[in-house]
Parts: C-alpha cells; structure tokens; sequence
C-alpha cells in the first residue's frame, strides 16, 4: 500500500475543484454539503485503507463528479479523467505491481470502487470491468503476454472489455455458439457478442469461444486486439443509464487471432470467465453501493433544508423512519461486500456464494435506496439538474449484468444445497 502514499502526494495538487459542470451550483449550495467522506461508520480499516479511501473519495468528488451529468447527456467516454484515476493506482487495482499494477487486496478495491461511484457510477462501472480484465491476464496470462498488455492496461493507456453474452447466450453462457477454429499459428473466430461494454473504445478485448465440446468443457479465452483482421462493432446502443461508456455488438467473422493469444488452455476459458465475474459481482454490488451513498447523502441534505407544513422535512417521523431504514441497507451491504472480498482474497470455499450473494443484496437495495432518494426529493428529484435521477437510471442495470439476480439466487441455492 505504500505506493498510494507517494502517489497520492504528487497526484493531490490535481484532486482541486475549479468548476461545477453539469449541475446548477446555486441548487447544490442550497442544499447540499460538499464532502460525505465522514458521513457514515466505516470501521475496521487499517491506516492505509483510510488513505486510499480519502484519496479515492477526493478524486471523485473533484474529477467525475462536478461532470458526470454532462459526460451522461453527451454520452461522453472520458478517457482522460480515467487515465487521471489509473495514474493513481486505480487502472490496476489487483494487477502485480511488477506490471503496473496495485498489488491490492478485493477489500481494498471494494473500498477504492465504492468512493469512485460516488462521484460517477456509470464510468466507476467500466473501470470495475477494465479492472477486472487486467486481473485475468495477470492471473492466467503468460509471462510474454503479462509484459505485452498490462503495463498498457494498468495506465489507461489501452482499455479492455469482456465479451462473455451472446443473443442465445446470456444467463446461460455455456451455451455461446462463437467458434474459434485452430489453422496453423492462427485460430479464426466467427460469431458475435452482445451488450459489449466499451466496444469499439477498447483496444483489448477478452472473448470467450468454442473450441472444443459443448458446455462449459469445451470453451476458451482468447485475448483480441481491436486491430486484428475480422473483428467490427455494431452501433452503440441507446440506453436508460450508463452513457458514459458504449455498449455496442463485438462482431467477429474470420477475425485472425495468433495462437498464442489463447489465455490459459484450451477448454480452460469458462473457469477463466467465471472466476473473472466473481470479482466482477463484487465490483458491481460496490458500484450500487457507491451510488446509493451518495444518494441517501444527498436526500438527507436535502430533507434538511427543504421546508413544508413551516419544518423541515427531516422532521416528520415518515422521513426519519425512510432515512433509518436507507442507513441500514447501506451498512448491511458495505458489510456482505467486505465480507465476499474478504472471501475472495483468502481463497475460501464459499467465495462464489459470497460474492453472489453480496450482489444480489447490494444491487437491489443500492437501487431501492437511490429510488427512495428520488422520492424524498419529490419533484426536484425527477428533474436531470440534480443528480439523483442519474444515480436511478445507472445502478437499474446492475441486477442485470454479471448475471442477473436470478442467477445469483441459482448459485446460492447450488451451494446450500450440495452433498
């Protein structure tokens, strides 16, 4: 962690707040405060953990957050602002330092994550997934493909994206009908993948094919540059949230891949993309964690301040009760989440379940909570000049990603119910 106390010195100067973009500062000033940082228990932390929070924090509130409503009406990838957050470390969260990268913990990254949604969920989101495909590498990459891709992966340099979902593939994704054939020094991939997230921006691409067998057995990972011969992207789709990243098709037809771009082994690419998401299902929960925060921080300033009946709104019991019953989702996800990281950095067995679990809970109180957030902003909520809407329309799409929900309850169920 001793990388974050040198790099938060030389990067402070930059963390300065010098306009309010996106959001009418005469409405933020009358009700809002400008830094939650201590606005709630967090215990338990070393230290550095609480440097590298306040660091995070700091970024956020200064570099995403004064512009994430414009980056969202302009559907606008910020790749500068996000290479401003990787020359802090957080381009590489779980990357070996030896690459670029971190070197920290799913704990320490679960508490950089939620900090940086708190600023911008939508762009905190791909971050998680970039994160996410830099530790593949760095877990089942070869040496020659370590030192070829993850020093650019760790600065935001290049961007990665992981194709896993395909039209007739999504909760079951053993079921993908892309095909990687094997000619000579090359494989030739044919087939498509949907709800790509940073298609066409990303430079490396994660994409899991059929070599072998059907089912899980008989896929692979392949590790694509937006340069190879074959590969194209469909239009970026429209949608309710997530603007400031594209999500487009990943189109592949005879794309030429050489053969030592397989990660790992062959028939090895499901475990490759399963373990990847256990992670990822941990990042998302702390994105909707992160979001929510700021939410319920934002509500609870502004109950304070807005005036009905000759009193606050904070001082009717139906507010107060609101406000308890938000504080608690909160803190009972920040602690499943901890939990599931903690699980995942000590390899425990139930460290699938865990993280299953910790998404699901957080994923569906993080939108419950921004969703009461909204209404107790009445009808300033629903209007795009305060933030709340945004933060709604971001995390709807977290129940949904890194396996819906329902399939975080299948997993559950399978682990409770085994022999």
């Amino acid at each position: 962690h001793t990388m974050f106390s040198s790099l938060w010195r030389k990067a402070a100067p930059r963390c300065i707040l010098t306009t309010q973009r996106g959001l009418s500062p005469s409405l933020m000033s009358r009700f809002y405060s400008t830094n939650y940082l201590n606005s709630y228990m967090d215990t338990g932390l070393s230290d550095e953990q609480k440097e590298m929070q306040s660091m995070a924090h700091d970024f956020a509130m200064n570099s995403f957050y004064p512009n994430a409503s414009k980056w969202d009406s302009d559907k606008y990838f910020p790749i500068e602002a996000m290479r401003e957050a990787a020359s802090l470390g957080f381009g590489g969260v779980f990357v070996s330092d030896e690459y670029g990268g971190s070197g920290l913990s799913r704990v320490d990254g679960s508490i950089i994550f939620e900090q940086l949604a708190m600023g911008d969920t939508s762009t905190t989101a791909y971050i998680t997934i970039h994160n996410m495909c830099a530790w593949m590498l760095d877990r089942f990459g070869n040496e020659q493909q370590k030192q070829k891709y993850l020093p650019d992966l760790c600065s935001m340099d290049k961007f990665a994206s992981y194709c896993l979902t395909e039209s007739s593939a999504g909760s079951d994704a053993a079921s993908l009908k892309t095909r990687a054939v094997k000619k000579g020094d090359k494989y030739i991939l044919n087939g498509e993948k949907m709800f790509i997230s940073g298609a066409g921006a990303s430079e490396v691409y994660l994409i899991m094919a059929r070599t072998g067998e059907e089912g899980a057995k008989g896929i692979s990972c392949f590790v694509v540059e937006k340069g190879f011969k074959g590969i194209s992207f469909g239009k970026n789709e429209p949608k309710l949230g997530w603007n400031t990243q594209p999500t487009r098709t990943v189109i592949l037809e005879d794309c030429e891949v050489p053969a030592e771009n397989l990660l790992g082994t062959e028939g090895q690419g499901f475990k490759v993309a399963m373990m990847g998401l256990d992670g990822g299902r941990l990042s998302i929960g702390t994105c909707s964690l992160g979001a929510a925060q700021q939410c319920f921080n934002l509500a609870r300033d502004y109950t304070k301040q807005r005036k009905q009946f000759g009193r606050s709104i904070s001082s009717f019991q139906h507010t107060e009760f609101k406000l308890a019953d938000m504080s608690t989702s909160l803190e009972t996800s920040r602690l499943l989440l901890r939990a599931a990281a903690h699980a995942l950095d000590t390899n425990a067995p139930d460290k699938t379940m865990k993280c299953a679990m910790a998404k699901k809970y957080a994923t569906e109180r993080g939108f419950e909570v921004c969703n009461e957030a909204l209404q107790l902003h009445g009808g300033y909520g629903y209007l795009k000049e305060y933030p709340i809407e945004r933060y709604l329309r971001d995390v709807r799409v977290h129940t949904i990603l890194e396996g819906t929900n329902q399939i975080q309850s299948k997993i559950m169920a399978r682990e409770l119910l085994k022999e």
